[in-house]
């Protein structure tokens, strides 16, 4: 038996179009989630290692680049003595410094009632910090209950 393909009606075409445009904010939504922003000094180079290496797990990455970034800290409460080279924004979460793409990834999945999380310094062998012998970090949750170790690192390795 042959199935003749029949021209789509008004209303299948309708339809389409409908479902298309209520899906749409919500793919936009999901993208602008996932969209890592990073303030950067337009000279850093190590910043623009990070930002690669976000890109290269797969992390879609938009650069504002800035040399006041103690504003920026300011306006989204980043302490003191966690700060670092670069800020960066995703998903109304603060990531301050060198912070792995998998600590990133876990912070997104956890969702914990935190800011942000901070990589304080610029750790040799963290990402964009690469070369010599990797020293090992913590990644510091931050938030209105304080702060406290949320990952380590040697590298870009996770450790414990």
């Amino acid at each position: 038996m042959k199935h003749e393909a029949y021209p789509p009606t008004r209303r299948s075409v309708l339809g389409l179009i409908a479902a298309a445009m209520l899906a749409a904010p919500a793919a936009s939504a999901f993208a602008d989630e996932v969209t890592i922003t990073v303030h950067k000094d337009p000279t850093c180079g190590c910043c623009s290692g990070w930002v690669q290496h976000l890109r290269d797990a797969g992390f879609a990455v938009r650069v504002e680049e800035t040399a006041d970034l103690e504003s920026i800290r300011t306006r989204l409460g980043v302490p003191a003595d966690l700060t670092a080279c670069h800020t960066a924004e995703v998903a109304r979460y603060v990531v301050e410094g060198h912070v792995p793409a998998a600590a990133i990834r876990r912070l997104l999945a956890e969702r914990p009632n935190a800011k942000g999380v901070a990589v304080p310094g610029m750790p040799t062998g963290s990402p964009g910090m690469e070369g010599g012998r990797p020293a090992p970090y913590s990644v510091m949750l931050f938030g209105a209950d304080g702060q406290r170790p949320f990952m380590r690192f040697v590298g870009h390795r996770a450790v414990g």
